[in-house]
């Protein structure tokens, strides 16, 4: 019978439990903020394929009543065609838009997206 010592343990690789829990709740919360941001970037496309819609009218007027068309469309919330800055461009309609959209995270912590945009 031959006596000798332990071979030392392998080296072990990999994450701990406290390490994978922490990954979680990280990768959760940032989840539910891409969740709820999303549908803002969404809308933001909305209101800029709006905006090039309304650019296309011959008068102020028209191109409000434009926008407002294509934003029920669309459901556009966040802005409507009286929050729109018309401009005359030459012989183009420029139609700007700016507005901005709050996500509440936790207690008094709020994320704010600012979009702004122009249709030619």
């Amino acid at each position: 019978m031959k006596l000798g010592f332990a071979k030392p343990a392998a080296h072990q690789r990999g994450i701990t439990m406290v390490g994978m829990l922490f990954m979680a709740v990280v990768l959760a919360a940032v989840g539910m903020v891409a969740a709820q941001a999303v549908p803002t970037v969404i809308e933001y496309q909305a209101v800029l394929k709006a905006a090039k819609k309304a650019a296309g009218a011959g008068n102020v007027p028209e191109a409000r009543e434009l926008f407002d068309k294509a934003a029920s469309i669309d459901r556009i919330t966040s802005i409507a065609g009286k929050d729109l800055e018309v401009l005359r461009d030459g012989d183009k309609t420029v139609v700007r838009f700016a507005y901005s959209r709050e996500i509440h995270l936790a207690g008094p912590a709020y994320l704010t997206l600012k979009y702004a945009g122009e249709g030619r």
